[in-house]
């Protein structure tokens, strides 16, 4: 992006400006910034400053106020130029112990994930967003058919990567358990080794041929063939698919205050297709991408930064972050999601850990 260069001294006071408007939510005001900041220059310096600024775009006078507020091109500048992410130590143990914690009951992708969106939107206070992994050419171990009681019985696939899916079926009260037994063996001999995609597409072909003289048998293969697109489509969390925190952490905040912002919001998070081609579409490079305002595809999240990285299940991938207003503590917020989605690595074993003195 062109813009005209700055000074060392308009850098340091957009800086100055940037941080006073992320922490008080209000305008910048000259006096303001040269209270809160250690520049060594007066008031009258600071507003010379910002006053060049405004005219290189960086800054702009909302309504009447004296004070003034950060331009797209400004945190774009920032971000760009001058942050230096920072986790603390504090911050950096609070990610750890929330996505390590095995105490919910959900299955493991799934249970990653909303861990992950959880502890993030509790430490940036902006909204989680994450779209699972594309599992088509996840491999299929093993399948399981665990009688459960007189009527049920448990589908289990075991997936590679450690994933599991489940789906319970209805069975004949009748079917022995060495009919059981036998039926597994054939569907571990025609599916394991194969791809979800494979099974999906090639299942009643399989089987076709797998018939046998015991009613039991036969009708076993008729409900797997039937439920199978459940246990292969359902789970916690279905492939691709976009997964949200609470967007209460985001109407707190002073930018969606009025009624007519807040309800621009909860439209937004409404649009949920939407959300899910700008994360699959953005691209990562081994560190969050930040995207701000009208450097957005859509128009619907111009209000709006998105910072985003890449996250590895064994050989899967996803995409996780957050999103909240443009006034945003950058350096915490790209700290806290490039840390997390580390982390999420090492969880799967696809990473080395994150560097305990990381900062």
């Amino acid at each position: 992006m062109q813009h005209a260069p700055l000074t060392e001294r308009e850098r340091q006071i957009l800086g100055a400006v940037i941080r006073t408007y992320v922490e008080t939510a209000e305008p910048a005001g000259s006096r303001v910034v040269a209270r809160r900041s250690d520049l060594g220059v007066s008031p009258a310096t600071i507003r010379n400053a910002m006053s060049d600024l405004e005219e290189k775009g960086f800054l702009f006078h909302p309504h009447t106020s004296a004070g003034r507020v950060p331009t797209d091109l400004a945190y774009r500048y920032y971000v760009d130029r001058m942050m230096r992410p920072v986790l603390s130590a504090e911050d950096r143990l609070r990610v750890r112990a929330e996505i390590t914690d095995e105490s919910d009951g959900s299955g493991p992708l799934d249970q990653l994930i909303r861990r992950a969106l959880r502890v993030l939107g509790l430490i940036t206070g902006e909204l989680g967003l994450a779209v699972a992994p594309r599992l088509d050419e996840v491999i299929l171990e093993k399948i399981e058919l665990a009688r459960v009681s007189s009527d049920k019985v448990l589908l289990v696939l075991w997936l590679r990567n450690g994933m599991v899916r489940t789906v319970y079926c209805d069975v004949p009260a009748t079917a022995p358990a060495e009919v059981l037994a036998s039926v597994t063996m054939i569907l571990n001999e025609r599916l394991a080794g194969l791809s979800l995609r494979e099974v999906r597409s090639t299942l009643p072909d399989r089987l076709r041929d797998a018939t046998s003289d015991d009613p039991h048998a036969q009708e076993l293969f008729n409900i797997f063939i039937q439920s199978a697109t459940d246990a292969l489509d359902s789970g916690q969390v279905a492939e691709g698919q976009l997964i949200m925190g609470q967007a209460s952490v985001l109407a707190g905040q002073p930018e969606f205050a009025e009624g007519t912002q807040l309800r621009s919001l909860i439209e937004l998070t409404e649009q949920r297709e939407l959300l899910r081609s700008v994360l699959e579409g953005r691209s990562h490079e081994g560190s969050p991408t930040i995207t701000i305002g009208a450097e957005h595809p859509h128009p619907r999240l111009s209000a709006f930064t998105l910072v985003t990285a890449e996250y590895r299940f064994g050989n899967l991938s996803g995409v996780l972050g957050v999103m909240g207003p443009k006034r945003m503590p950058y350096e915490k917020v790209a700290a806290i999601v490039e840390y997390t989605s580390l982390l999420m690595g090492e969880v799967t074993g696809d990473r080395e850990p994150p560097s305990s003195d990381q900062n």
